[in-house]
Order: structure tokens, then C-alpha cells, then sequence
């Protein structure tokens, strides 16, 4: 049985987390973890989550409960997961990041602490969007530059960071596919007389709205035909399934910076 950490406890995702690891037989909530200051510190994690009493307290101490041979799991901000990696590059923890947000420099960062520790980290848990970016590339290689590219994403309205980090790793499976550039082609919303549409832009498209899980389509479009690729979140636990999928395969995984393709074997 493996001891999991979740960071975020108290959250949306880290309270589905903590319910969805009652009664697994290879994972356990060992502590969980919360900011400074807030609301849920010193309750009881199952309880914040809706399953009843675990006798596990949100604690705000990180170091305490970030040791070796636990797993963190966490969806939470970039700021307090690149703190919480240190710790477990230090002790010899392991870690599965559902995080998005990070800047180019903060991703750099974590790649050099997965020289010390193992972590697997992706913008979605799902398995089903993992699958959808092999075949996105398989669809971006066989269309060609023919195909216009634009991607659309929706999630609820206390979503902080935009584009999704899905819609941005599926722009870059598209763009490496192609061959392109995604800071040089990668076009953001539109505004105003911008012109006619490039044949090499890829284009992402954020909306936000009530309480939607998440959404996202990839459109593939030419004269006379267009494409689309969609995936539709109905639950977050489809994103608490594939982390602690992740959960199970991490542990005893030497160093190294994974991704859910690396847990899927694809």
C-alpha cells in the first residue's frame, strides 16, 4: 500500500481525489495539505470531500507530510507545486502534477528537479485525452497544411489560467506534427480587421462558463469539409482516475520527468 499526499485538499480537484482513493486496494491518503490561512486547515480531509470521517487533518505544513516513499498528487497553483517538488526532489518522494499554468522558466525548473525525482506531470489525467493526442498528430501528419487548425476550449468560470493546458499541449502536438513553430504560428483570439485567416496559424480559443468540467475540439477545415476532434469531461473523477492510475504506476519509477503517454505505454 502506498502512502499519497494530496496538496489542494480542499479544492475541487483534491477533493475528488481524496474520495475517489476510499477503498482503493493499492493507494491510501496518507495527509493532505492546504495553503496557509486557509478555510479547511485542521478539518478532516474526508469530510471536506463528502465521504465522512478518514482521521487524516489539512495540514498547511508540507514539510511534515512530504516524505520519502510517498506520492504527492496535485492540482493546485504553480507557486506552491514548485515548492512542494523541492521538498520531494529533497526526501525522495515521488509526484503526479495535474498543475497547469507553469511559465516556460518554472517548466524548465521542474525538468532539472526530474533529474532527482520522479514525477509525472500533464495538463489532463484523462486517458481518453492522452489517446486523443496520438491521434491528433496522426490526423495533423495525414490532412497536411491543406487543413486549417483551430482549437476551442470551455471550463467553468473559476478557471484562472487560459488557454487550458490541454488546449495548449494539444496545439503543440498539432504544430510538431506539421512541422510549425507554435510561438510563431500559435494565434490566440481575434479581434478587428485582423485579415484574411494565414494557412499556417493555429488558432486557440478560450470561453468560460458556469460550471463546465471542460471541453475541447480540435477542428481540422478545408474548402468543402472540416474535421473535428471533441472530448467532453462529464466529471472531474475522470481526472482523479487517471491520477491515481498515475499514482500506481510511479511508484518505484526511478528519476525522470513522465508524462501520462509514459503511463499508458504509448
Amino acid at each position: 500500500m502506498t502512502d499519497v499526499v494530496v496538496a489542494g485538499a480542499a479544492g475541487r480537484m483534491g477533493a475528488r481525489i481524496v474520495a475517489c482513493l476510499q477503498g482503493d486496494a493499492d493507494l491510501k491518503v496518507a495527509a493532505a495539505l492546504e495553503a496557509v490561512g486557509h478555510a479547511a486547515l485542521g478539518a478532516d480531509a474526508g469530510e471536506t470531500a463528502g465521504i465522512g470521517k478518514l482521521g487524516v487533518s489539512i495540514t498547511s505544513d508540507p514539510r511534515a507530510v512530504i516524505t520519502k516513499d510517498r506520492v504527492l498528487i496535485e492540482f493546485s497553483v504553480p507557486e506552491a507545486t514548485l515548492a512542494h517538488l523541492e521538498l520531494v526532489a529533497e526526501v525522495g518522494a515521488r509526484a503526479v502534477i495535474g498543475t497547469t499554468g507553469f511559465t516556460p522558466a518554472q517548466r524548465e525548473h521542474i525538468a532539472e528537479l526530474g533529474r532527482r525525482a520522479a514525477i509525472m506531470m500533464a495538463p489532463n489525467m484523462s486517458v481518453a485525452v492522452t489517446v486523443a493526442y496520438q491521434a491528433l498528430a496522426l490526423v495533423a501528419r495525414a490532412l497536411g497544411d491543406d487543413y486549417d487548425v483551430e482549437i476551442t476550449e470551455i471550463h467553468h468560470r473559476f478557471k484562472k489560467d487560459a488557454p487550458s493546458g490541454t488546449a495548449l499541449r494539444m496545439a503543440e502536438v498539432v504544430a510538431e506534427a506539421l512541422g510549425r513553430d507554435l510561438g510563431k504560428v500559435g494565434v490566440y483570439g481575434r479581434q478587428g480587421m485582423t485579415g484574411e485567416r494565414t494557412s499556417k496559424e493555429i488558432g486557440v480559443m478560450s470561453l468560460r462558463s458556469g460550471d463546465v468540467v471542460g471541453e475541447h475540439t480540435v477542428s481540422f477545415g478545408t474548402l468543402g469539409e472540416r474535421l473535428e476532434l471533441t472530448h467532453r469531461a462529464h466529471s472531474r473523477d475522470t481526472f482523479a482516475r487517471g491520477a491515481l492510475r498515475a499514482a500506481r504506476w510511479i511508484t518505484g519509477r526511478g528519476p525522470g520527468l513522465y508524462s501520462m503517454q509514459d503511463v499508458l505505454g504509448l
